[in-house]
């Protein structure tokens, strides 16, 4: 058994010279293609000194960027949610026709470029597009406003929620719903109670990687918005005007922002990670939400 055991051919990477190799080649690329990008940001960014940096930021343009990319976050980044929710609760926990159908909808975003989505928009809410003389008719703008740049935002990031937390609902079944049911729970304290508990650091996670796309979005939100300075850019659209108008610091400094939140991003995906969340657990919150739920309904 042993001379078996000392015969077993070895792994690739096993060897001392591979596995050097290997991880210096990682390092290699990575250093050239995440951190030396994030190291010229920030020198350009303060090339010229802190004060030139404050003025770009504090630019007026450069604020209301800023807040649009923020506003677009806070309304797109929860309604996703709900939908992640209700679509991964759906297929995970009810059996109906158009199940499969409705997974492969869920993943058309990922497989269509951003900016074919933008051109969507325009032949379904533009002046001659499908509801565009109705729009305009009761003066309701979509497009090059915030209702279609929020429109765009929701369409590329539909899907991060969803495929979180279907495969770990999945993967947890169905029985603490059907216990919690069986108790007399409502569909909501079953929610609440059983279903939330064990979905939330998945759902969280989402969440962040739905928020981080939503912020950095230019393909979808660049055709929708028109591209009007100080009404209608967000943050990664002005970065682009600026640097054609050769204000390369005031672009820099504005890609700072983004860079800083792509860092708080990858630090709280990191800290979600080490929670669980993003790794398909399959080991739910078994005892505590059926045991509470039986004493609400008794």
């Amino acid at each position: 058994m042993q001379q078996a055991k000392s015969k077993k051919p070895p792994r690739v990477g096993d060897t001392p010279a591979v596995r050097r190799t290997l991880i210096t080649v990682v390092l290699l690329l990575g250093a050239l293609l995440v951190l030396a990008p994030l190291i010229v940001i920030g020198a350009q960014a303060f090339s010229e000194g802190v004060s030139v940096f404050a003025a770009a930021i504090s630019h007026p343009d450069t604020l209301h960027a800023i807040l649009l990319t923020v506003v677009t976050a806070l309304i797109a980044v929860p309604l996703n949610t709900a939908f992640g929710v209700a679509a991964a609760w759906s297929i995970t926990k009810f059996d109906f026709p158009g199940r499969r159908f409705l997974l492969v909808v869920i993943e058309i975003p990922f497989s269509i470029s951003p900016i074919v989505a933008g051109v969507a928009y325009l032949f379904v809410y533009g002046l001659q597009g499908l509801f565009g003389p109705l729009l305009d008719a009761y003066e309701v703008k979509i497009l090059f406003a915030l209702p279609g740049i929020v429109l765009a935002s929701m369409f590329v990031t539909a899907p991060f929620v969803a495929r979180e937390l279907i495969p770990l609902m999945q993967a947890q079944g169905r029985d603490l719903e059907e216990a919690a049911t069986s108790l007399g729970a409502s569909g909501w304290r079953t929610f609440f109670s059983v279903t939330l508990p064990n979905i939330r650091w998945a759902m969280l996670y989402g969440v962040i990687l739905c928020n981080a796309r939503v912020m950095g979005e230019f393909g979808a939100v660049s055709v929708v918005s028109g591209n009007i300075r100080g009404q209608t850019n967000t943050l990664p659209l002005h970065i682009e005007l600026l640097y054609h108008d050769y204000q390369t610091t005031g672009a820099f400094a504005a890609a700072s922002i983004l860079t800083l939140i792509a860092i708080v991003t990858i630090v709280a995906k990191v800290a979600l990670e080490r929670r669980g969340a993003g790794r398909r657990s399959s080991r739910p919150a078994l005892a505590a939400p059926v045991s509470k739920v039986a004493e609400k309904t008794s």
